[in-house]
Formats: structure tokens, sequence, C-alpha cells
């Protein structure tokens, strides 16, 4: 049986095990904090939960632009090394909000990402025009 998008399928299922580990950790500090509803006004709760937010607001981008690559034929194999790029970024930026401040993590993690969506971006539109 052929797998017809490969490096997406392994994205999405890497996306899905990094946002349950965001979740978890988020969990985690809701236990340690008590704090069952809301956040905890821009502590160590807050931080992770805008950890686990930043991934979900971005990573649905990037996941559609890397099935829309592969789907034009045009991704093999560098876009597997673009995923899991990203995928470890965005490890690097929730590590990283565990900080006050900014941290190298999550400066990483921040720049990979729009770097990536820009970059993802860029093939797409050079695809629609013919140039890839």
């Amino acid at each position: 049986m052929a797998i017809i998008l490969p490096v997406t399928l392994s994205a999405v299922a890497a996306a899905a095990i990094i946002n349950i580990w965001l979740s978890i950790r988020v969990g985690q500090m809701r236990g340690k904090l008590k704090v069952i509803h809301g956040d905890d006004g821009g502590g160590p709760l807050t931080r992770r939960m805008r950890a686990q937010l930043n991934f979900v607001e971005n990573t649905p981008f990037v996941l559609l632009l890397i099935a829309a690559i592969e789907l034009a034929g045009r991704g093999d194999p560098w876009l597997a090394y673009v995923a899991g790029i990203y995928m470890l970024a965005r490890v690097a930026h929730g590590i990283g909000m565990d900080g006050e401040g900014p941290t190298k993590p999550r400066m990483v993690g921040v720049m990979v990402t729009m770097l990536t969506q820009l970059g993802l971006a860029t093939v797409a539109v050079l695809i629609l025009m013919g140039v890839m």
C-alpha cells in the first residue's frame, strides 16, 4: 500500500504528539498551582497555556502548506527536513516559555516558526506561478 502524503502524515503525527505534551505541561502546572479554571495572571501557568495556544495558532498553517506542496509533487525530500526542524523548534519554544523574558529556546522557536511559514508560503506561490 502506497502512502500518498508521507511527509504530511508524519508531520501531523508529530504535531499531535507535541500538542499532547504541551497540554500535559499545562495540566501539570494547573495541579502544582491549584488553578482549576482560568490562568494565574501572567505567571508560569499563563506562559505554558500561551505556549500551547501559540502552537495551535501556527501549526495548522504549516501543516496545510506541507500537504499542499506535497500534493503538488514538489516536496521530496527537503519538505521532510523542514517539517522536522519546525517540530523541533516548537518543542524548543514550549521549553523556552517556562523562563521569564526572551529565552534562547523561545526565540529560536519563534524565528523558525516565522521563517518556516514564510518559506513554505513562498514555495506555494512559486508553484502556482509555475516557477517550481
